[in-house]
């Protein structure tokens, strides 16, 4: 499952047990996979600042999951010939251990194995500050993404309509792409082609007629140069002072001119935007996507798939230049910004999920600092609701009412502004990598 709880417990003795009663029973039903979930001492400041900073945390988790979720649904839109393939291109940067600072792994390997970006985000700054920090990259990513994806967005529809018009029966549609120089006179100062277009049931009686249509029309002159599924499109050449009776009888027996007037330059133009508008959505993307590279790293009862860091703006250290060479191989600027950017949304938004397991156990379990973060994995969705229940048995003595309150939904708790169905006995946090559902 990509589901994980991420709950936290006071540290004291009796606690720890709880903690370790819980592995162990969660460990034997099989309910889930555990680890510890480390988090800096921070500077708590005062117990008014961490409710304020509650109250801002939540906003800016919802907003962060958001924001990877639109970023995530951005790749699949650019991808949209490698749909299969999205999923590997949505990874974490780092974050584990010093030597794989400059590998991607995947989100699963990232949250199950986290360690706190001190370089990034310093402990030894105030709360405010590092939420600050978090709150600004992540409005900054949203600026960026918001103007890039504008921008393609402009692209696919300036291409979706021209595209629209090679569509369409011979009524609507572009003719540039059907005709050519060869099927018209052009520059003569008497004679002009038309273009008609005939029922496939009037084939027959438009080469029996077409010559006596109107006077002065140049015999053998017509051909027929299209088709589609109702009928065809035909050249005729005549003189131009009697194009309009010819248009006048042409009409009396259903055959329609088709107003166009053959202009090399325009019909040029018109490819080449059709041709530029279909090469810059592509290169968006580019044909091949870059694929994970061979190798993994594998730490203790999980395995951890890596690739190399594909920073467009940095190599990675280490890296030959063949290696960076083929690191963005097949890969187009919008693609290349959506990768690198994720991670850093989906990095900080793991940052915001470790301050909020922070602050509320703070403001839960009071002062001194002293709790335990535990992350935990469902094995599977039918065994949530068992998990809930042993989660709930071994922490009732935290707090009886919202232990209580998790069976029985008509118990209020006193003060809590939360619903109880998001209260429990201990701190508890969900987090759901099922980003593209």
């Amino acid at each position: 499952m990509s589901e994980f709880w991420l709950i936290s417990a006071p540290g004291d003795k009796e606690n720890l047990q709880a903690l370790e009663r819980m592995n162990t029973v969660t460990s034997k039903s099989n309910l889930s996979y555990n680890t510890k979930f480390p988090i800096p001492d921070f500077k708590v400041g005062t117990l008014d600042s961490l409710v304020g900073l509650s109250d801002e945390l939540g906003k800016l988790d919802t907003f962060a999951e958001s924001l990877i979720k639109r970023m995530a649904q951005s790749v699949v839109e650019v991808m949209e010939d490698s749909k299969g393939k999205v999923p590997e291109n949505l990874l974490a940067n780092g974050g584990l251990k010093e030597k794989l600072k400059c590998l991607k792994i995947d989100l699963t390997s990232f949250v199950t194995h986290f360690e706190w970006d001190m370089a990034k985000y310093p402990a030894k700054q105030p709360l405010v500050s590092v939420v600050d920090t978090l709150a600004k990259q992540l409005a900054q990513i949203e600026t960026d993404l918001k103007s890039r994806t504008a921008a393609y967005n402009t692209l696919k529809t300036n291409l979706e309509n021209l595209e629209k018009k090679s569509m369409g029966n011979l009524f609507t549609r572009t003719l540039s792409d059907i005709v050519s120089k060869e099927d018209f006179v052009l520059d003569s100062e008497y004679l002009v082609t038309l273009l008609v277009i005939v029922p496939k049931p009037s084939y027959a009686q438009w080469q029996k007629t077409y010559e006596s249509l109107s006077d002065m029309v140049v015999p053998r002159s017509t051909k027929l140069i299209a088709e589609d599924n109702e009928g065809g499109l035909f050249t005729v050449t005549l003189f131009r002072k009697v194009i309009d009776d010819f248009k006048t009888k042409a009409k009396e027996n259903k055959f329609t001119v088709r107003e166009f007037y053959y202009d090399e330059k325009e019909i040029k133009r018109e490819r080449e935007e059709l041709s530029r508008l279909l090469s810059d959505k592509k290169q968006q993307y580019q044909t091949s996507c870059v694929a994970l590279k061979k190798g993994s790293s594998t730490f203790p009862d999980h395995k951890v798939q890596v690739t190399p860091l594909g920073n467009p703006d940095r190599p990675a250290a280490g890296q030959t230049d063949r290696e960076r060479e083929s690191e963005g191989e097949g890969e187009g600027p919008l693609l290349r910004w959506l990768k690198v950017n994720f991670s850093e949304a989906f990095i900080a938004w793991i940052h915001i999920k470790a301050l909020r397991v922070f602050v509320e156990s703070v403001l839960r379990y009071g002062l001194p600092v002293n709790f335990q973060a535990v992350l935990l994995q469902p094995h599977k969705k039918s065994s949530t609701k068992r998990l809930r229940e042993v989660l709930n048995s071994v922490f009732r003595h935290l707090d009886q009412v919202a232990a209580a309150s998790v069976l029985d939904a008509s118990v209020d708790i006193p003060g809590l502004q939360l619903g109880n169905q998001d209260y429990f006995p201990y701190v508890y946090f969900h987090i759901d990598l099922s980003l593209l559902d």
